[in-house]
């Protein structure tokens, strides 16, 4: 046995601590940033005084990041949008894993014409670009965050749909299974007590991974002007009023882009060390 072949697995068995390791610091980071700031002396990020605009940062006490256009405390806007950020995200993500986690039980499990029409429309869905259906849905029925938050939810259901169903083909056949049903259990007692508790921990990976996905798309509306409406800041829409002012300002656009990194990436990091995790032996 070489010498490579004894630092191999050690090296496997670091890659899952190395990703807990950069999400716990770029999460931390984000977190701090939304759950500390609020408790900041003269936190207001909708407050304007045009006569202290564009104040440079790391200058006034009262603005550690100094201000926008328009006299708003940087800080505070940051840590208001991080909060809507993640409340949107958090709450389409929740949307979309419920639903398909769903339709994927009944599709997997009852198979037949429930399973052809729920795979039919996820095909229909899946065949439309995600981000020009929001846009032509929100330029439809208006922005607004609840909307984003509805529209996030039930455009992003069919991956989780599709998850659910393969497991539960899977599943179906397992000798566990034919036990039960030879018990005389219900399919709802099936459903609820022995499928359900092994497809959740997949789908809650899939979710953590997808959180980012979701936020990306939530900023790329919000730069568009389709997302998130003022006076209620959003990352997205930081970085699209801070453009203006690129070459003199570029802190306007670099802090709420590095929050999304940071956000986006953490999230991440946090969904492989979930799929990196190795299986319990109970």
């Amino acid at each position: 046995m070489t010498a490579t072949d004894l630092t191999a697995p050690k090296r496997r068995r670091n890659r899952p601590s190395l990703s807990t390791s950069l999400a716990l610091l770029m999460l931390g980071l984000v977190l701090t940033l939304a759950a500390l700031t609020p408790l900041w002396p003269g936190f207001d990020p909708l407050h304007q005084d045009l006569f202290d605009s564009l104040a440079p940062g790391f200058t006034d006490p009262a603005h550690p990041l100094g201000t926008d256009a328009l006299g708003r405390d940087v800080l505070s806007r940051l840590a208001r949008a991080t909060q809507v950020s993640m409340l949107i995200a958090a709450s389409a993500v929740a949307i979309s894993a419920c639903l398909g986690l769903a339709l994927g039980l009944l599709a997997g499990w009852y198979r037949g014409l429930a399973d052809t029409l729920l795979m039919g429309v996820g095909d229909i869905q899946l065949a439309i670009p995600v981000v020009l259906l929001l846009i032509v849905l929100v330029a439809a029925l208006g922005a607004s965050t609840w909307m984003l938050v509805l529209l996030l939810g039930l455009t992003n259901w069919v991956t989780y749909g599709r998850l659910t169903r393969s497991m539960v083909l899977s599943l179906r056949s397992q000798e566990f299974i034919i036990a039960a049903r030879t018990a005389g259990a219900s399919d709802l007692w099936i459903l609820a007590r022995h499928l359900l508790p092994n497809v959740a921990p997949k789908v809650l990976i899939l979710a953590a991974f997808d959180t980012g996905v979701v936020i990306a798309i939530e900023s790329s509306l919000s730069f568009i002007g389709l997302g998130v409406q003022p006076p209620t800041p959003s990352l997205g829409m930081m970085i699209s009023e801070g453009q203006r002012y690129l070459q003199t300002e570029p802190h306007l656009t670099l802090l709420p882009a590095f929050v999304i990194f940071c956000l986006i990436g953490g999230i991440q990091f946090a969904g492989q060390g979930l799929a990196a995790k190795p299986p319990s032996r109970g």
